[in-house]
């Protein structure tokens, strides 16, 4: 066994975990933020290509330690560059560095092919110590990615004190329940001011199919993820979980009681199936569900992982050469996620089951990718060349898609309410407001209501942390407390450093 553990760890075979590591630790630094299986083709083609490299190289050297420490810095340097690049473009924006750097880059390739070629050097004595380490980075990552991702029942709670209430009872023919999140989607008043953008039609539309419309609602926080995890909560998170306290930033929690939340818990203890659309975002998606609903995958070109990254790489100049174009994938994988949802709202509302269907559309909130006919835009127009939104073009970008997503919504929303027999229930919410403003005013967000029969019980300052106590104890016989509405604004990365923004509507 001695033996063979020897061999094993001087056997060259570092170059392949160094040709792994650069897509495992990209997974690692967006952990919840994309699917696992993301990295699965970038991997293997990893993989390959220093697979093959390794071989073209021991082919001109014909000395396989020799060959596979060469390979490995090559590999280094491959892989290493997008981020020397990302940074010298942070620190000095205005340079003209592109080809300089690029130069400087093969002038290291050249250097490192002398030095390792040179006759003294065979690297033999090497091998187990790159090795050891190779798997290290390995064994580091994975572990890493694995206590990111840890499987949980569909049926658990992700906070210690989520309200669920086990007594709630579906009536005879149970309402379906629709809850949209339209991200970023400011109040009327907000798009007024800020955009000089008048929402009253699409707000008297909603109006005349029956919805209530808080004209001062506010979110209860100023970030998605904090702002659904006490949505779906139906508590405020400084009471919801002890993790939570100003000091930390840890959001393992945070993800788990938004995908596993006492909303989603009480539907489906009554019997609900419980559905969920793709949003490109993995601590966004209930991908347990019953029904997940994704855009067919990518059968050729990028994926939006796998653009991110190329520009890690050397093979970035791929992009600058416009050989391929990660940011049009991009956004044509945004629209796909966008047209998936509205496209399946009638085989939604065609199910026999009652449902709970968790609604997240990624927009009005960048990148922007439709005009406001619906026809595709490209996103890199409408920002800089550091990648920022200037406020004119953020402007134009966000009330071109809500023109779009306004029409979108009133055409789901008649689907739903010709396909129902039995009137449903539709929430319309913002998660927090548009970017660029204000505190006060990024808390500012649409917020709709359609409860047949029960649209007396709201009122204008009606906000998300109340929403569903409302419709538990009015259609399932609850009996939640109503809960005083605030508005909390935290900074990054100080996430759960609260301090409370007083809602001054109507004054």
């Amino acid at each position: 066994m001695k033996k063979a553990i020897l061999s094993f760890f001087n056997t060259p075979w570092y170059p392949i975990a160094i040709s792994s590591y650069p897509i495992l630790a990209l997974l690692t630094a967006n952990t919840g933020e994309i699917q696992i299986n993301a990295a699965a083709r970038p991997l293997m083609v990893s993989v390959l290509f220093g697979g093959f490299l390794f071989l073209v190289i021991w082919l001109f050297v014909r000395q396989i330690h020799k060959a596979a420490f060469l390979t490995s810095l090559w590999l280094a340097l491959f892989f290493a560059f997008g981020h020397v690049y990302i940074y010298v473009d942070k620190k000095f924006p205005e340079a003209n560095y592109t080809t300089w750097l690029a130069i400087g880059w093969i002038i290291l390739f050249a250097l490192a092919l002398v030095w390792a070629t040179r006759p003294k050097l065979t690297f033999v004595s090497s091998a187990s110590t790159l090795n050891t380490v190779a798997l290290a980075l390995l064994v580091m990552t994975v572990g890493q990615i694995s206590l990111g991702v840890s499987p949980r029942s569909a049926h658990a709670l992700g906070a210690d004190n989520a309200p669920v209430d086990s007594d709630l009872v579906a009536p005879a023919n149970p309402p379906d329940v629709y809850y949209f999140i339209l991200d970023s989607y400011g109040r009327q008043d907000v798009l007024n001011m800020a955009y000089d953008y008048d929402n009253t039609e699409f707000l008297n539309a909603l109006k005349e199919r029956g919805f209530y419309v808080g004209a001062c609602s506010q979110s209860n926080y100023v970030r998605t993820e904090i702002s659904l995890a006490s949505s779906l909560n139906m508590m405020y998170l400084q009471e919801l979980d002890n993790e939570f306290k100003p000091e930390s930033t840890a959001r393992r929690t945070l993800w788990n009681s938004l995908k596993h939340s006492a909303v989603r818990y009480n539907f489906e203890n009554m019997g609900y199936k419980t559905v969920d659309f793709a949003t490109g975002f993995a601590w966004n998606e209930l991908e347990d569900s019953d029904v997940f609903i994704a855009p067919p995958p990518f059968t050729s070109g990028l994926s939006e992982f796998e653009g991110l990254f190329l520009r890690t790489t050397f093979a970035r100049y791929a992009q600058d050469f416009g050989w391929v174009d990660p940011d049009a994938v991009m956004g044509q994988a945004f629209r796909d996620r966008f047209n998936n949802i509205f496209n399946n709202m009638d085989d939604i509302a065609n199910m026999p089951e009652p449902t709970f269907a968790y609604v997240h559309v990624i927009s009005p909130h960048p990148p922007f990718v439709f005009d406001p006919e619906g026809n595709p835009t490209y996103p890199p127009d409408f920002w800089n060349e550091q990648r920022e939104y200037p406020y004119d073009k953020y402007t134009t970008g966000y009330t071109n898609q809500l023109t779009w997503l306004n029409k979108k919504t009133l055409d789901a929303i008649d689907t739903l309410l010709a396909e129902s027999d039995t009137p449903p229930i539709i929430i319309l919410q913002g998660d927090h407001g548009p970017w660029m403003q204000p505190k006060d005013r990024r808390m500012w967000i649409l917020n709709a209501y359609y409860l047949p029969e029960h649209n007396d019980e709201l009122y204008p300052t009606i906000s998300p942390v109340n929403t569903f106590r409302i419709i538990f104890n009015s259609y399932f016989g609850g009996n939640y407390d109503m809960l005083k509405d605030v508005s909390y604004f935290s900074p990054v990365p100080k996430l759960y450093d609260f301090s409370e923004i007083p809602n001054k509507c109507g004054e």
